[in-house]
């Protein structure tokens, strides 16, 4: 049977409380694959919104081509363009949230989108690797998990020597080309997990004069475009975890992947969406536990600010809260290290604006998997 990646509802912090039906028939014990497999779990999610029950069914979505006949539910099936044929790697991020149902002081239940409780089983620190460490999402992720030494040992793996110097230049910091997989074998041996932030980085064409009222043009260096660094680079990072055997991978993906004619695959010819569904379900049939983050437009704002909220197939990018700030981001890779209940999940992830809900700040005091 078809594994599947299980999709959420959009969960309102403040108002609304979804409850994930577990399989009955199922059984504690068996691992994850056989559980998403099973049929109760491809049909409905029961969600209870101001004290009102209904049931939302799953969205079947298509799956991308050229692959086995296993695959997971990621994304509606888009065409791939046509290949281009070299190869070099820049790094962006186009970018779930984790609040739950927890009780104050005074034994009410504040209610948040839920993810449960598991605490990891290993008391040693976690060994996690941040491809793309020198982007600026990468740089917030690896900087987080430096600091916090007592759970984490931080690598970071970056293109260049200079990216290196300007994250700190540790000796925990590799430089590689994701699109050479040879090049990234040293960084990802004795990993734990792997945080995925590499992307294709679409550059101004020269010219481009805002005072004269022109829009910019796009394009992408030779051997950077999407097909390159989103698809094959990532393609290269999941293999190589596997081989050293990672426990789980993080991936920070993109909205908007569902709409073929999104503006971000107009950028310099590049699909870029496209390609990220690729990858995305290319970790889907890896075998290896997974949480895929498709994230908002990025900002460079503080994080720890706003209310989180979760998505499912763009349904946010209909709404006024399509933005996230990169440390939020950031915060929800690590948090999605932590849980269970995290791995073998795919989120679309926004924020409301600053002053609007309570912010999502505590994501160890989670409540319990319904």
């Amino acid at each position: 049977m078809d594994k599947k990646i299980p999709s959420v509802t959009k969960l309102n912090v403040k108002s609304t409380k979804a409850i994930f039906k577990s399989n009955d028939n199922c059984g504690a014990r068996q691992p994850p694959q056989q559980c998403l497999s099973h049929p109760r779990h491809n049909a409905t999610v029961r969600t209870t919104v101001m004290g009102m029950a209904t049931r939302v069914p799953f969205v079947s979505a298509a799956t991308l081509p050229n692959h086995s006949n296993k695959y997971s539910r990621v994304a509606p099936s888009l065409p791939l363009p046509v290949s281009h044929s070299s190869s070099r790697l820049p790094s962006l991020s186009f970018s779930y949230s984790l609040a739950l149902a927890r009780r104050n002081q005074k034994g009410e239940k504040r209610v948040g989108p839920r993810f449960g409780v598991v605490a990891m089983a290993e008391s040693r620190e976690s060994t996690v690797l941040v491809t793309g460490a020198g982007g600026r999402t990468g740089q917030i992720v690896y900087k987080k998990l430096k600091e916090r030494p007592n759970q984490y040992v931080a690598r970071g793996l970056v293109r260049t020597e200079e990216s290196k110097q300007n994250i700190g230049a540790a000796d925990d910091v590799f430089v590689g080309d994701v699109r050479d997989a040879g090049s990234i074998v040293p960084a990802i041996q004795g990993v734990d997990a792997l945080i995925i932030l590499t992307s294709a980085v679409p550059q101004i064409k020269p010219g481009f004069d805002p005072t004269k009222g022109q829009r910019p043009e796009f394009y992408f260096e030779d051997g950077a475009y999407p097909e390159q660094v989103d698809w094959i680079g990532q393609k290269n990072q999941i293999d190589a975890a596997k081989a050293a055997g990672v426990k789980q991978i993080v991936l920070v993906g993109s909205m908007g992947g569902t709409d073929l004619n999104h503006p971000l695959n107009s950028l310099g010819n590049g699909n870029i969406l496209i390609w990220k569904r690729k990858a995305e379900q290319y970790l889907a049939d890896s075998g290896i536990p997974y949480t895929i983050i498709r994230a908002g437009g990025l900002q460079d704002k503080d994080g720890g600010l706003r209310e989180l909220i979760v998505g499912k197939d763009d349904e946010l990018l209909q709404t006024e809260t399509r933005t996230i700030a990169r440390a939020d981001v950031a915060e929800v890779c690590i948090q999605a290290l932590n849980y269970e209940e995290a791995k073998f999940k795919a989120f679309d992830l926004a924020s409301k604006p600053e002053g609007a809900g309570s912010a999502t700040k505590d994501f160890k005091a989670l409540g319990e998997w319904s």
